[in-house]
């Protein structure tokens, strides 16, 4: 659905509105939302479509999804933690996963940002290196 430049506009102004101290206020969300339906100005579907893609870009690049081949400990997952919130600028929520298929290593996602330091991963590259 293509949206209007007014819509994209209002839509970015109350996404700003829902920033306090740099994080996604989850409370001015949901009055965001529910005075938009409420009201329905011109292109409110718009504005809330415009507004939901906003705050969903935002949570991802909160949340770090770290993959692992067996579990991590808590001194390692506290370690990158502070790890990757030192080089993204901002405090991070990190929730952890196993995936035994990896072999071994760890997969990290964090918005679109992928780091796949998996042995899975470096087979399948060395894998297409001796088949090209």
């Amino acid at each position: 659905m293509k949206i209007t430049k007014e819509a994209r506009r209002t839509s970015r102004q109350l996404f700003r509105a829902c920033i306090t101290d740099g994080k996604l206020d989850e409370s001015r969300v949901r009055t965001v939302v529910s005075t938009v339906a409420k009201n329905k100005p011109r292109s409110y579907i718009g504005i809330l479509d415009g507004f939901a893609r906003l705050v969903a870009n935002e949570v991802d690049r909160q949340l770090a999804i770290v993959e692992s081949a067996s579990a991590l400990s808590p001194a390692t997952q506290t370690e990158l933690q502070a790890s990757l919130s030192k080089k993204y600028g901002r405090p991070l929520t990190l929730k952890f996963s196993v995936n035994p298929e990896l072999l071994g290593g760890i997969r990290v996602k964090v918005g679109s940002d992928v780091w796949d330091g998996s042995v899975k991963a470096r087979l399948k590259a060395l894998s297409e290196s001796l088949s090209a």
